[in-house]
């Protein structure tokens, strides 16, 4: 059975609400929201129901409630689309900035997606950060690596994939901390937001700062309906079974 939170390292606490808390403040930090995704698959013909939004609200809503965080960093790619966003997305984007900045310090991170982030920003009077320092750790987005370590970053959607005795897998998207090499990654926010697998090894992995470390020395917590459940290294996942 799994477990609602973990504390990690020393004031740094892992939930299973997708949320990194540090105890500073305390400070939420959630990242990889991708807000606008279904106006951006409808304009390439594909149709789904409208409910990222609605779910990262409620979850937010649940995280406020829950924490009560002084300061709340958005930590990149609060925007789908790479190009200029539809008028909803924009106002996706505003809402939910505007529910954080009224219920804790808004603080936003630009991610790979968030061209003209901005823009969308300006009229609520919000600027957008490259990064923040908070307790000695970097806090970027992570698809560009400052070389700063400590480090907490999303970017990566890291899964990891339990493969059945039979047949078919169980994915969990999860959190990944290399204490060796000062790396933290969070699982992204958005329902929507598909994991990158990274039982293959280093191959798999896309942000920069997890290249950079010794997978074999990782810890990987899953995120499942039971609460986090703490998987070991890479090695050891790849060892579980359904």
């Amino acid at each position: 059975m799994g477990v609602r939170s973990i504390e990690v390292l020393p004031g740094v606490t892992i939930t299973n609400d997708r949320c990194l808390i540090l105890e500073d403040g305390p400070t939420a930090v959630i990242g990889d929201l991708h807000l606008g995704y279904e106006s951006a698959l409808e304009s390439e013909g594909m149709f789904i129901p409208r409910t990222n939004t609605e779910s990262v609200r409620d979850a937010l809503n649940r995280i406020i409630d829950r924490y009560e965080p002084a300061r709340i960093v958005l930590l990149g790619d609060i925007k789908h689309d790479f190009r200029r966003s539809s008028y909803q997305s924009r106002e996706d984007v505003r809402n939910i900035v505007k529910l954080v900045d009224e219920a804790a310090e808004a603080v936003v991170i630009k991610g790979n997606h968030d061209n003209f982030l901005q823009n969308i920003l300006s009229s609520i009077g919000i600027n957008a950060l490259d990064y923040i320092d908070i307790m000695g750790y970097r806090l970027e987005h992570g698809h560009v690596d400052s070389g700063i370590r400590p480090v907490i970053i999303g970017h990566e959607h890291p899964s990891v994939k339990i493969p059945g005795e039979l047949s078919g897998s169980m994915k969990l998207q999860c959190y990944v901390v290399s204490k060796k090499d000062g790396v933290i990654v969070i699982p992204p926010f958005s329902p929507f937001a598909s994991g990158n697998d990274l039982n293959p090894g280093a191959d798999a992995v896309m942000a920069p700062a997890l290249k950079g470390c010794d997978l074999s020395k990782v810890d990987v917590y899953g995120v499942s309906d039971l609460g986090l459940m703490k998987l070991g290294g890479l090695q050891d996942v790849n060892s579980l079974k359904m």
